[in-house]
């Protein structure tokens, strides 16, 4: 599965009553396809996946995969310790995932090589590919990150660490490796915030990645990525001094602001998904005010470079 581009992954809407908002999800993600995305990644780290029921976790797979319609890919976070993680891989297969993005293992650190045996265990119980997110306590080395080509079904490695030496190290020993696979393994940033180091990606050769103000200002996420693809730095600048730079520093004062500030945001551009669950905190009111202010700039700086072009971002090619 090739997923180059911008990388949607959609928040988890709540209700008043604490249960999972069906109909505001299928609107959300029926919006994120719109913006033109590669693919989808629900229930995820932005989609508070730890803080779903396996019940819940179900019904939000099965209602993006009704949404989606086909397409595009409709990725599904799996996790905690390697049993569950097993089973949330299944639940994702039976309702019909187009791949699993597999998050770092609960609680336990390990060495590289016991994370690569927890991505063992779950490959062996799925038939689904496999994204694996390299953050916290799931970190891989060169070896470990080689020895990923010798599972079939792993496709890929998100990053969230942020390291962009260590990342360097195992893009080049994978491209290197003179695998067969070498070649086709996917690559993306996954960091919060992830346009703040996409040029530095890029540089290593990880153009891909997954963009959080793409749920609540779908018209900046993809003006920016436009800006980085063709090479355009003064609306990469722009954009980063106007609306990136003062969201992330807010996004910095609290930690869970990475998901609750974006469901903030999304109430503040017209979709209101509830809000978000502990441990996590909802903005407080001055830092939803400092918000609106942001969101203001960066629409006004989004204003004088012109209307947008229609979604920016080739369709993947979905490999059976």
């Amino acid at each position: 599965m090739r997923l180059p581009g911008l990388l949607s992954f959609p928040l988890t809407p709540f209700t008043p009553a604490d249960t999972v908002d069906l109909s505001a999800f299928a609107d959300h993600v029926e919006r994120q396809i719109a913006a033109g995305p590669a693919a989808i990644f629900v229930a995820c780290g932005t989609g508070e996946f730890t803080a779903l029921s396996g019940d819940e976790y179900r019904a939000v797979v099965t209602a993006a995969l009704r949404v989606a319609r086909g397409r595009l890919p409709v990725i599904a976070g799996c996790g905690g310790g390697p049993r569950a993680a097993a089973e949330f891989a299944r639940t994702a297969d039976a309702a019909g995932a187009d791949g699993l993005l597999l998050l770092p293992p609960y609680l336990v650190s390990s060495t590289p090589a016991g994370l690569l045996g927890h991505v063992r265990y779950v490959a062996e119980r799925s038939r689904l590919p496999i994204t694996v997110y390299q953050r916290a306590n799931a970190v891989l080395d060169p070896a470990a990150a080689v020895a990923l080509l010798d599972i079939p079904t792993v496709t890929g490695i998100k990053d969230g660490r942020g390291d962009v030496d260590q990342m360097l190290r195992l893009v080049t020993s994978i491209r290197r490796s003179g695998h067969p696979r070498a070649a086709e393994f996917e690559f993306f940033n996954g960091l919060p915030t992830a346009e703040l180091s996409a040029l530095a990606y890029r540089a290593i050769g990880v153009s891909g990645y997954s963009s959080a103000v793409l749920c609540f200002a779908p018209d900046i996420a993809t003006a920016f990525y436009r800006a980085i693809r063709d090479g355009d730095t003064e609306t990469q600048q722009l954009l980063l001094a106007e609306f990136y730079l003062p969201f992330a520093a807010l996004r910095d004062q609290v930690p869970g602001y990475a998901v609750a500030l974006v469901k903030a945001g999304a109430r503040l551009s017209g979709l209101d998904l509830g809000r978000v669950r502990p441990p996590l905190v909802d903005p407080s009111p001055e830092h939803v005010a400092q918000l609106r202010e942001i969101l203001g700039r960066g629409r006004a700086a989004l204003a004088t470079i012109g209307d947008p072009e229609t979604p920016p971002v080739d369709r993947p090619v979905v490999v059976s």
